[in-house]
């Protein structure tokens, strides 16, 4: 979180943060579509065929969780807008951030419940990379590896950027929260923090970038250029996982938020 008052984010700066990270996701899909599905990598099956082992996580598990835990080490997890998959034995901080400013803005208890990396994981496997991706299989199985990584966090990233907005607008109207967060009234709370308007904006805004990150140039007269991936993409992803996703994680991160 780049820009904020001395007291944490402002709405606009979170707003600015939420802005900036449409254009890590476009990219990072863009690179991910380069290659084919390369189904092995999620299989569970995999490992043990070519080796002698008889149990083993998929490549993507094992990829993921061993990530984590080199950036566990280097104090990531310390920020609170960083969520990882595989949180259990992370192992500590080998030295202390400098900058702390931010590392108690939420609220601990609301900001641990507000998690939904499990639907993530899910929707990112089963449901966006049979969109994203072709049926084959090239053997790069390091470079998939690292694309998926870099989308799985730039959209984790940006869902459970939710619990910054939820803290933001409590503090900024804190009368129009309290009374639904008292009576854990999700339904109320859900329709205070939606705004269509904006969401179909925001749906906008990440297609035009998606047409204008992934334009194939062409030099050649008559040649059609087209795209790397279609831009639908990205605002059907914004429509029917992150911005729900995220709407999820601000009224978890309400409803278990301490009203003193």
């Amino acid at each position: 979180m780049e820009d904020s008052t001395r007291d944490g984010p402002t709405l606009m700066s979170v707003r600015d943060d939420l802005i900036r990270q449409e254009d890590t996701i476009v990219f990072s899909l863009i690179e991910r579509a380069k290659y084919p599905r390369n189904c092995n990598v999620y299989s569970t099956s995999f490992l043990s065929e070519i080796g002698d082992v008889v149990e083993s996580p998929s490549l993507i598990d094992l990829f993921v969780k061993e990530s984590e835990d080199l950036h566990a080490k280097i104090g990531m997890y310390d920020n609170q807008a960083e969520v990882p998959f595989f949180p259990h034995d992370l192992p500590k901080p080998i030295f202390t951030p400098q900058n702390q400013a931010h590392l108690s803005f939420l609220n601990p208890v609301a900001s641990a419940s507000a998690n939904v990396s499990k639907l993530i994981w899910k929707m990112y496997l089963e449901q966006l990379l049979p969109l994203l991706t072709q049926e084959g299989d090239d053997g790069n199985y390091a470079s998939t590896l690292a694309c998926d990584l870099l989308c799985l966090q730039a959209l984790s990233k940006r869902i459970h950027y939710g619990k910054f907005v939820a803290e933001v607008k409590f503090r900024a109207a804190p009368d129009d929260y309290s009374f639904h967060i008292r009576n854990k009234n999700s339904d109320a709370l859900m329709e205070l923090l939606t705004f269509e308007k904006v969401e179909n904006i925001v749906k906008a805004r990440v297609e035009n970038k998606g047409r204008l990150f992934g334009h194939n140039i062409s030099l050649h007269d008559g040649e059609e250029d087209g795209y790397k991936v279609d831009p639908c993409l990205f605002s059907h992803l914004y429509g029917e996982w992150v911005i729900p996703y995220t709407k999820l994680v601000q009224v978890d991160y309400l409803l278990h938020r301490s009203l003193t």
